[in-house]
């Protein structure tokens, strides 16, 4: 039942890309920058819950083409901090755009559905019901 999902977030390992990108290599590998994402199979389902803190749900973008789910959200917060007087004490910007993607063939994609609650998305993508037709074999005239 174990299905292989694609995670395409692997560029930092990417030999072709290795010394472009060196300086910030620590900072790409172990920054806690990415979606923690949990996927169930059962026979009828998967279950998908992505932790994304921060965003709104109008900042998440979901997609489903081509056998594979990709999440996409995007987070810009900026902040300004004011005296009374109206001077400025601090402003700070913030960016972070996080994407997955995740192999999962034969969702009846009319039946998809999604929630999100407290920073966590949750999908329920039901499986197409199959036909167990299994007989491939071909007469020969």
């Amino acid at each position: 039942m174990a299905r292989y999902l694609a995670n395409r977030n692997f560029d930092d390992l990417d030999p072709m890309n290795f010394f472009g990108g060196l300086e910030n290599f620590g900072r790409n590998f172990f920054s806690d920058n990415s979606m923690k994402t949990d996927i169930k199979e059962s026979d009828k389902d998967y279950e998908v819950s992505a932790e994304l803190p921060g965003f709104k749900k109008d900042d998440i973008h979901l997609d489903y083409r081509d056998d594979t789910l990709r999440i996409n959200g995007v987070h810009d917060l900026q902040r300004q901090d004011k005296d009374d007087d109206g001077r400025v004490l601090r402003q700070e910007r913030s960016f972070s755009n996080v994407s997955r993607s995740f192999y999962l063939p034969g969702v009846d994609i009319d039946q998809v559905k999604a929630t999100y609650d407290g920073g966590v998305l949750k999908l329920t993508l039901p499986k197409k019901a199959t036909t167990k037709d299994d007989n491939h074999q071909i007469s020969i005239d």
